[in-house]
């Protein structure tokens, strides 16, 4: 159903262009108002656009192949749903976007998963391109739909249901709309509720993954509303527009930390762990005493040390970066820090004044 996305993108433009001349008069009119929105930048929006443009053709083969394993469980599964039923396209809808839940969360959580999605948080600002910057590695994303063609819809269904979550989520993408009547916003993402996600201060960190619906946030203890002034992209800067640097930083420097590994559960630490995540230091000699676990960056004053960079956290973290490819929690309520992000530039377009 990847038309759908196609015949959509007019509109994109068309509507990325009003918030353009919004935000524009914006910054006129509020320029010394530190509330007025972030606004634009043109090598900003250059650089989402692009990785939105080229995530087309590598979500085309994804998609390819997504289908053809769909298409296999669904003969296999016993079950059928029928769709000609009103029930059936609810609990559709019910169950796509809990996939949606449990993919976001997931990519958030764990090391090469966010290697993948931190594309989409490396914008300092927050407008409707920021939509549109979308990773070029999504090889693991149909793994959370799968069990949708295993309890029975088609996957044309799946398919379908998957594209109208993406179109909704790309008007999530605006500070032109502050928050919406509380019933919606008690049951619907919306964009107020969006740009926490995208926010980097520690009470923003991992919160609010629903795609529709909030609901999920609400349920599994992730939702947290707006309040302070969100300050968007990510804690450690990678200081580029360059979309292949954009696109795949963070897999470079995952291979780096697993090539420099001392041992086989650090280099699968350092995969499935959370983003962040590092081995402890040996507290005596190895000859004397094996090595324990891994450090929990999610304790507050690691996610502080990482933050400011200082390169050691007592004797039990064997060393934190505060530049390149940066560090996230790995503890139980998915804090941390967001790695990578980039410089803001003051564009033309910006609403900051």
């Amino acid at each position: 159903m990847d038309q759908l996305i196609i015949a959509a993108i007019p509109f994109f433009l068309l509507f990325l262009a009003i918030e353009i001349v919004v935000l524009r008069h914006a910054a006129h009119e509020h320029a010394v108002d530190p509330d007025a929105p972030v606004g634009y930048a043109p090598k900003d929006t250059a650089t989402s656009l692009t990785m939105g443009i080229g995530s087309l053709g590598f979500k085309a083969l994804v998609k390819i192949v997504a289908l053809l394993v769909f298409v296999a469980v669904y003969e296999l599964s016993p079950l059928k749903m029928p769709m000609d039923t009103w029930w059936a396209w609810v609990l559709l809808f019910l169950a796509e976007d809990l996939s949606f839940y449990a993919y976001h969360r997931g990519h958030h959580r764990v090391r090469m998963l966010w290697a993948t999605h931190v594309v989409h948080h490396s914008s300092q600002h927050y407008n409707l391109s920021t939509a549109l910057r979308q990773d070029w590695s999504p090889f693991t994303a149909p793994i959370f739909w799968l069990w949708l063609a295993v309890i029975g819809f088609p996957p044309w269904a799946i398919l379908l249901a998957q594209s109208w979550n993406l179109l909704y989520q790309f008007l999530l993408h605006t500070e032109t709309v502050r928050t919406l009547p509380r019933p919606i916003e008690l049951i619907f993402n919306t964009p107020s509720h969006h740009r926490v996600h995208h926010g980097v201060q520690d009470k923003y960190l991992d919160k609010n993954y629903g795609g529709i619906l909030i609901v999920w946030d609400r349920l599994f203890g992730t939702f947290q509303a707006e309040q302070e002034r969100v300050v968007y992209g990510l804690t450690t800067n990678i200081e580029t527009y360059n979309p292949v640097k954009v696109g795949y930083h963070e897999w470079v420097a995952m291979f780096r930390d697993i090539r420099r590994a001392r041992n086989w559960r650090d280099r699968a630490g350092y995969m499935f762990r959370g983003p962040g995540w590092q081995p402890v230091a040996d507290p005596v000699p190895a000859t004397t005493a094996g090595r324990a676990g891994g450090a929990d960056l999610g304790t507050p004053a690691v996610r502080k040390a990482t933050r400011t960079g200082s390169p050691t956290v007592g004797p039990e973290v064997t060393h934190l970066r505060g530049s390149g490819h940066g560090a996230r929690g790995d503890d139980d309520r998915g804090r941390g820090s967001r790695d990578a992000a980039l410089e803001p530039e003051q564009g033309v377009l910006s609403g900051g004044g």
